[in-house]
């Protein structure tokens, strides 16, 4: 037998095992990039990666949420696609059963799911910096410090009574990774798009400027629900403008007093001194007194020419309101609606005293 033929067998031997071990081998690696290693209680979930995260702040965030099966296969596909080269923040989109490579092309993409941020009518800056909060990174307390900073609001044309004015209520799309002051510069933006030429015109000719257009708007906002006579209502504080009258809004002495929850306003808080104080002080407050809807900013740009000085709430309590010319005809429908108010308190107490 020639010295080949007998170290033939052992050639033999030793590339099936070689070959064996490259197909466990390469099984493995294959499992830590392409086998499921996402597992969720839903078909989805999100991850939320904060600005200037490191490498080893994205796997503390893992492990923290369990939703690795193995996160040593992670780590070693992350490394080997140099995803620890680069972090890029955001809210990232998980699916159940995703496998390593697929997310980390994920987050090696940047490709985040946007959020959807709403707001309608809002009381003041601090709730809308505890609404906004929940949806971007930026924390209520970076938020209020923007919004109340005297260089923040003159950097964007406002002062600190008028910069409401800069919070258009509508649905927005976000990153979640916004910061509070890229959150102000978008708004700044929709500010600009929102008073397009037809809506300066209107304000011009009514004579009233942006922000004392929100200003209005902002006691129509709190003074009904309706959007239907909205318009009507805004006429009626045109026409007390335009003769000098005081406003006489409520919601702005309730804003004075920084008490929101007052039902009916008395003799005694019509003395709180404020320059929001529409009884003491003449024309509009200095600012707005929450952000107001869109329909109420339109309700003032649009509103109705007519001969109304007065209104109150109508006496069938369907939150709509009656209006008068003049002060005598405003008394009689105050009266009625005051003594529909009396009865329908003596029925609430009847019907108590027959249910003891």
């Amino acid at each position: 037998m020639s010295r080949k033929t007998k170290f033939f067998p052992i050639i033999a031997i030793s590339l099936v095992v070689l070959a064996i071990l490259i197909f466990f081998v390469s099984k493995k690696y294959w499992n830590y990039a392409f086998a499921a290693n996402v597992e969720l209680n839903a078909e989805k979930d999100f991850l939320y990666i904060p600005s200037a995260s490191n490498y080893e702040d994205v796997i503390e965030i893992l492990s923290k949420s369990k939703y690795l099966l193995n996160i040593e296969s992670f780590k070693f596909i992350a490394e080997y696609k140099k995803y620890n080269d680069k972090i890029l923040p955001g809210k990232y989109e998980l699916k159940n059963k995703m496998s390593n490579n697929d997310l980390v092309n994920l987050l090696r993409s940047g490709k985040q799911t946007p959020v959807q941020l709403s707001f309608i009518s809002v009381r003041n800056l601090n709730i809308l910096a505890g609404k906004v909060s929940k949806f971007i990174e930026a924390d209520s307390l970076e938020l209020v410090n923007m919004f109340f900073s005297k260089e923040i609001c003159s950097k964007y044309g406002f002062n600190e009574q008028t910069f409401i004015s800069i919070f258009i209520p509508n649905t927005y799309q976000f990153y979640w990774n916004t910061s509070a002051e890229d959150f102000i510069k978008r708004m700044s933006e929709e500010y600009k798009s929102f008073w397009n030429s037809n809506r300066k015109e209107l304000a011009q000719n009514a004579g009233l400027s942006q922000s004392q257009v929100s200003t209005l708007a902002s006691i129509i906002e709190e003074e009904t629900q309706k959007n239907d006579e909205k318009s009507r209502m805004a006429g009626v504080y045109m026409n007390r403008l335009k003769r000098n009258m005081l406003l006489q809004a409520d919601p702005t002495v309730k804003y004075a007093l920084g008490d929101f929850q007052l039902k009916r306003i008395l003799n005694k808080h019509l003395t709180v001194n404020s320059l929001y104080n529409t009884y003491l002080y003449p024309g509009l407050p200095p600012g707005p007194i929450c952000v107001p809807s869109i329909a109420s900013i339109d309700a003032v740009l649009n509103y109705e020419n007519h001969k109304f000085l007065y209104f109150c709430a109508k006496d069938d309590f369907s939150g709509y309101h009656v209006f008068a010319e003049n002060l005598n005809q405003h008394n009689l429908n105050a009266k009625k609606y005051h003594n529909a108010l009396r009865y329908l308190q003596w029925q609430d107490s009847a019907v108590r005293k027959m249910d003891k």
